[in-house]
């Protein structure tokens, strides 16, 4: 019985830890799975007009709800989600935090 426990335990541990996990992004900053804290970086990045795919890689702890998405009416004031301005080509040239 003692066994088990103990084995749960580790197990539990290292899930735990696992989540603790901070990739980086294609140009070595660090990234942090939370909201957008710097927006001055952010709004410079946003004036590069990405594609959604570059956003999600960029800004991966921001949910991106593009033209169509359902959404909760829930206020956010983390900036974790961004509602983007596309243009014809489906590039990001804008939008705000809600």
């Amino acid at each position: 019985m003692r066994t088990r426990l103990l084995a749960l335990s580790v197990l539990g541990v290292a899930v735990a830890l696992a989540g603790c996990h901070h990739g980086t992004r294609p140009d070595g900053s660090r990234v942090d799975k939370q909201g957008v804290t710097d927006m001055a970086t952010f709004e410079s990045f946003v004036a590069t007009h990405p594609t959604s795919d570059e956003f999600k890689k960029m800004y991966p702890g921001v949910q991106l709800m593009l033209p169509g998405m359902i959404s909760t009416m829930e206020m956010r004031y983390d900036n974790t989600r961004f509602f983007p301005q596309m243009d014809n080509s489906g590039r990001i040239i804008g939008g705000d935090f809600h």
